[in-house]
């Protein structure tokens, strides 16, 4: 117990980038996304099969692959490139690809939506804006719920890929300490830190689902 102890300093610090990179990914990553969604679905054309293949881009390759662009291979574009340092580097590949994800997710709960109402909101002289803001979004968080919970979830386990960035992450910070140590107990106190991570976001988006239920009743 001691020793445990003796790490969880070392461990929260670490956690607590880990968190940071969470929190940051998630205030750029859903207003993005839901842009991208109402993008997506617009009538220009061109402006939907643009938003198409960014998403395809984002979602059809490795997000580690995408760090390792951002952080190594615009430095070296001609011009002189983009030099982002590593934590920044990290917040604008996740907030990239997260933003793909949940533009899909938003674009199918918006899609969800009878188009009744669309016309009834119409109908009271609200136009396209009023509409999305007072009638549509507040039905389709509702609906989108499930699958943000996966997302949100997928996000505190994915920020440990920023290990390959050498930032001092939960993952990385547990690693040190296993080389210097010899023993496996900081993966496992970092487990533990992850699944409470994980638990305490289960339990936020149960009681959400609850409440909305509650109020659908």
């Amino acid at each position: 117990m001691d020793y445990i102890l003796s790490i969880l300093g070392p461990l929260g610090e670490g956690s607590l980038v880990s968190l940071e990179l969470f929190c940051i990914t998630l205030l750029l990553s859903i207003p993005l996304g839901v842009a991208l969604a109402l993008m997506r679905l617009s009538r220009h054309r061109w402006l939907g099969v643009t938003v198409s293949g960014y998403l395809w881009l984002m979602r059809g390759t490795p997000l580690m692959l995408q760090l390792l662009f951002i952080y190594y291979a615009l430095p070296l574009l001609p011009g002189g490139g983009i030099q982002l340092p590593d934590f920044p580097a990290a917040v604008v590949a996740f907030a990239l690809n997260y933003a793909a994800y949940f533009a899909e997710i938003f674009r199918a709960g918006i899609q969800s939506i009878d188009r009744g109402q669309y016309e009834g909101a119409k109908v009271l002289g609200m136009n396209y804006p009023q509409t999305m803001r007072r009638i549509v979004m507040p039905q389709v968080i509702r609906r989108v719920l499930p699958p943000l919970s996966n997302e949100f979830i997928t996000l505190v386990k994915d920020t440990s890929l920023i290990y390959v960035l050498a930032l001092n992450d939960l993952l990385r910070a547990a690693r040190g300490i296993v080389q210097r140590d010899f023993t496996i107990t900081p993966f496992i106190v970092a487990a533990v830190f992850y699944l409470l991570m994980t638990l305490l976001l289960t339990w936020m988006f149960q009681s959400l689902e609850k409440r909305y239920a509650s109020h659908d009743a």
